[in-house]
């Protein structure tokens, strides 16, 4: 199997994921159009600056279902990545109407437009490992049918988004496949601890800061590179088999902690760091490690960016990124 796409739509494409996805999708250098909707100007500029003509850009609330409605008309996409979502763990524990509200009405009221539409896209849910929650270590490493068990109400709304997709693919034959990303490197994206940790060096070896501030050190990930996690994406939608859930996640399994101290070997300065308790969540997911054996059976992926190279990589784009003031968030 390997599909071929005409136009393909990305909700949230000015945000760090969707701006990523759009590069890497452009890079493979197919016969792909690619359109994306924002609500937030994000990543606009740089993406309207490096890629010009090669993305129609949408200035939508997707809350709002004949908005989106109309796009699906004018487009009619054959591919759907729904990316776009209020993504800020922490800062849902202090706003969880609002982020389960957004969260769970953009989902539906996409899944509702391809449903009233004369189109039938390969939609795909770009979902979290969060919807698990916590785990006890003999379900390690985590397989797509173990329960969800969220425990931030930003997981709840990812929740929700599973089961309504599932809804739509079972009940109105909507093309769904669902993937569950676990942690991966994106430097783009502030609110994940590896760039808060690499942009805090950066803005320390400029002399911008002093001390390096964190939550909890002690829970462990699984860690991929951010191209990894971006062809992971593009081969689901190629390769992937209508209806799955899949996980997506990489094989370096390291503490918060270590990860940090990875990213101090490589400063240019000594590092100080402290614990900040407005950093630590009410409840935290502590152990997140996934088991990806149905991912790379049916696409044919594996990571493919190593540990070193990839924390390396992450540190220099936060640096470079200070310099040019890219970064958004």
């Amino acid at each position: 199997m390997n599909r071929k796409f005409k136009r393909c739509l990305i909700t949230g494409i000015t945000g760090s994921g969707g701006s990523y996805l759009c590069e890497h999708i452009l890079s493979k250098k197919e016969k792909v159009k690619i359109y994306g909707t924002y609500r937030s100007s994000g990543y606009l500029t740089y993406l309207k600056k490096n890629y010009k003509k090669k993305i129609t850009f949408y200035k939508i609330d997707l809350r709002f279902y004949q908005k989106i409605k109309k796009i699906i008309n004018i487009i009619k996409p054959d591919l759907i990545y729904h990316i776009a979502s209020n993504a800020d763990i922490r800062g849902s524990f202090d706003m969880p109407k609002e982020i389960i509200e957004n969260n769970n009405s953009i989902t539906l009221n996409l899944l509702e437009a391809v449903r009233t539409s004369k189109i039938n896209p390969l939609i795909i849910i770009c979902s979290t490992s969060e919807v698990y929650g916590k785990v006890k270590k003999k379900d390690i490493p985590i397989k797509e049918d173990k329960n969800i068990n969220p425990v931030n109400p930003y997981a709840a709304s990812k929740v929700f988004q599973d089961i309504v997709s599932q809804v739509y693919y079972k009940c109105y034959g909507l093309k769904i496949i669902i993937t569950r990303m676990f942690s991966y490197t994106n430097a783009r994206r502030n609110n994940l601890f590896q760039t808060s940790f690499a942009r805090q060096i950066a803005n320390i070896e400029e002399g911008k800061k002093k001390i390096l501030t964190h939550g909890n050190l002690k829970s462990v990930r699984c860690i991929l590179d951010i191209s990894d996690a971006m062809e992971a994406y593009w081969l689901t939608a190629k390769k992937g088999i209508i209806g799955k859930i899949y996980n997506i996640g990489g094989n370096k399994i390291i503490s918060v902690g270590n990860y940090l101290k990875e990213l101090k070997k490589l400063s240019k300065v000594k590092i100080i760091s402290k614990t900040d308790k407005k950093l630590l969540r009410p409840v935290d997911v502590t152990l997140q490690i996934p088991h990806v054996g149905l991912f790379k059976r049916d696409v044919k992926w594996s990571a493919k960016i190593g540990f070193e190279q990839s924390v390396k990589k992450l540190l220099n784009d936060c640096r470079n990124s200070l310099k040019t003031k890219q970064f958004i968030n």
